[in-house]
Parts: structure tokens; sequence; C-alpha cells
């Protein structure tokens, strides 16, 4: 059930919150926390889309506000629940004029009393997340430095900015392939890795933090590369890690498998797609809490980062 609100106030569309729960028999009581996601018009349904497949596993109320600083001031507001809001309750508000102008005051009304909020900024965050009017007010601050256009200035903003609570989805996508190398180096021969190396795209800030969460976690300086975007202009390509036995190589194939080879065993092809966007989002609902190896790698390990090889 979709209800439009034009030309409206907070505390109407609170009112008719409570009123289409008590119509509808729905109840708020499972609704774990408050996700709000601030985005730019004509990209919030994306976004909408991940947070309702994420809520079948976070029942939640997701609050999206779309701001314009043009125009009169005025609150056009739409209220989804049922089947085109997943689990959740889905509360869009677009914000014009003066209207536009404190983020604080439009969502305070609307939030679920004494329940965890997280802010996600999908396309543009603000300079500094955690001491943006939003910012202030979650224990969680999600952006995702993949948008367009990306550029490593994006990441060392991230590190320069970064707050107790802050993570980013280019570093969540890569926890299949923390796995993966983790269980590698955690089967015999416990021989040092004396060697990295890091292939990928130049669009994929992944390929930095998996550079970064390498040279952290081993202690080495790490060799990486964005390739020709020509031979592959898409995320993670290649990891090599160099011991003396030998190489171990985790290479993507496709969008979907990786080939492992090791030194005195078979190759073997293992299952790594392309992690989503509503998987990602879901991973960072998991935890309420600050991520404090995204905070060391993003600090420590970016800043000890060289400058990759081929960079643009």
């Amino acid at each position: 059930m979709i209800i439009d609100l034009p030309d409206t106030t907070v505390s109407k569309v609170a009112r008719q919150l409570v009123s289409t729960r008590e119509e509808g028999g729905a109840v708020a009581l499972g609704r774990v926390l408050t996700l709000v996601i601030t985005s730019h018009r004509g990209l919030e349904e994306s976004a909408i889309e991940a947070a309702n497949d994420a809520s079948r596993e976070h029942p939640m109320r997701v609050i999206v506000l779309v701001t314009d600083p043009h125009g009169e001031a005025r609150l056009d507001a739409q209220i989804r629940v049922g089947g085109d809001a997943g689990a959740s309750e889905v509360v869009v508000l677009q914000a014009y004029g003066d209207a536009a102008g404190n983020e604080s005051t439009l969502l305070t009304g609307l939030l679920l009393p004494d329940a965890p909020v997280v802010a996600w900024w999908p396309d543009e965050p603000p300079p500094r997340p955690g001491a943006s009017a939003l910012g202030r007010i979650a224990q969680r601050r999600i952006t995702d430095t993949a948008t367009a256009p990306y550029s490593s200035e994006r990441l060392t903003q991230l590190e320069s900015s970064y707050t107790p609570g802050d993570t980013d989805l280019a570093w969540t996508r890569l926890t299949r392939w923390r796995e993966q190398l983790a269980a590698v180096l955690d089967q015999p021969p416990y021989e040092p890795v004396t060697a990295v190396q890091v292939r990928g795209a130049s669009t994929s800030p992944s390929t930095a933090l998996l550079a970064a969460w390498l040279g952290l976690a081993l202690d080495l300086p790490v060799d990486w590369r964005y390739e020709d975007p020509d031979v592959w202009d898409h995320g993670i390509r290649s990891v090599r890690l160099t011991r003396a036995s030998g190489d171990i190589v985790l290479e993507r194939q496709s969008d979907a498998m990786a080939l492992l080879t090791q030194p005195g065993q078979p190759d073997h092809d293992l299952h790594l797609p392309r992690r989503t966007l509503r998987e990602c989002l879901a991973e960072e609902l998991r935890r309420l809490d600050p991520d404090p190896l995204y905070g060391r790698v993003i600090s420590e390990g970016w800043a000890r980062l060289s400058e990759p090889r081929g960079a643009a």
C-alpha cells in the first residue's frame, strides 16, 4: 500500500504512520532500527529496493530523504507499507526550499523510539559524515566510494574524516575475498608471506582497500596495480601471496567464479560471486557497533600504502 501526502508536515506524516498501522493491524514492535537514506532525486529507488530486500533480515523503518534547496518551502511525503515495503515501513520525504535546510528537524519526529539509527548515503556523502546533522544522530554511517566518479581522493577523504561507526560498502564487498585469503593462510605449510601483489580496476576502491588490509595484516609493503581498462574494468582481478614454497594466487575468472592455485595442490574453482547492494547493506546492518578493523584499514592501512602502479 502506498499513501501520498503532498504539501504536508512531519507531524502529519507521523500521525498517518500511526493511523495506517492501527487500521492495517501492523505493529512496529519488531522493528529493530531506523535506516535513514539520503539521496538525490531519481537515484533513491535503487536504494529503497536494496533496503526492502535487506529488511526481510532486519525489520526496520526506512526514511528516505531527498532534498532540493530550490523553490518554495514544501514537504511532500509518501508512506509505503505491506508488499511495497518488504518487512519495513518506508517513508519518502521530498523537501524543497527552506524546508530542506534542516535534516534533523525533518527526521526527529519519525525515528523509532529507543532504536538505533543507521545513516546511509548511497551516492554522495557529506565531506565529514560523522559531523553532519544526520551523522551525529546515527550509530552507524554507511557510504559507498564505488559510485562514479571514483578517485583515490575519495578514500583519502574517508581516512581524514573517519569517526568510529563509519563504514563504506567498498570495504563490505571484500568480505568473501578476505575470508578466502585468511582460510588459505590458516592451512599448512605455515610459512611467512614475503611479498604481496594485488591487481584490479582503476574504478575499484575495493582494490585499494584489499591492498591496505593485506599490508596491515601481513606487515608488508604491497605491490598493487590498476589493470588496463581494456583488459579489466570492474572490481578486483587477482591477489598473489609469495612464500618460500611458492605463490598462492586467487584470480577472478568471471563474475561468479575465481581460480585458486597453490604449490603442490590441484587448482580449485571457487564460487566467488560479485556481491549485490542488498547483500552488502544487510551485512552492515548486522552490526550496530563500530567496526574497528575497518577503522584501522582506512587509517593505518591506507596511510602506509604506496601509490599504485599503472595509476592514471
